[in-house]
């Protein structure tokens, strides 16, 4: 499953970070030539917020992953 996210706020990073930790199946944030796992806080600041990130989660489908991260999907 594919889709771009919007994370504005620490707050939006945080409760993102929570949401994708809950789920057993690997998550990754591609940003240009950086790949870096969803489910580290650390990680997610190093990319560049400033604009939509490509979210890589690597199951085939997860109607209850797509339902839970709706409020960061990019607009």
């Amino acid at each position: 499953m594919k889709t771009k996210i919007q994370l504005s706020t620490i707050n939006d990073v945080k409760n993102f970070v929570s949401t994708v930790s809950k789920y057993d199946f690997d998550v990754d944030l591609i940003s240009g030539r950086y790949a870096i796992d969803a489910k580290s806080i650390m990680g997610i600041f190093s990319l560049d917020l400033s604009k939509p990130i490509d979210l890589e989660a690597h199951v085939d489908s997860c109607e209850e992953f797509e339902k839970d991260i709706a409020p960061f999907v990019a607009k």
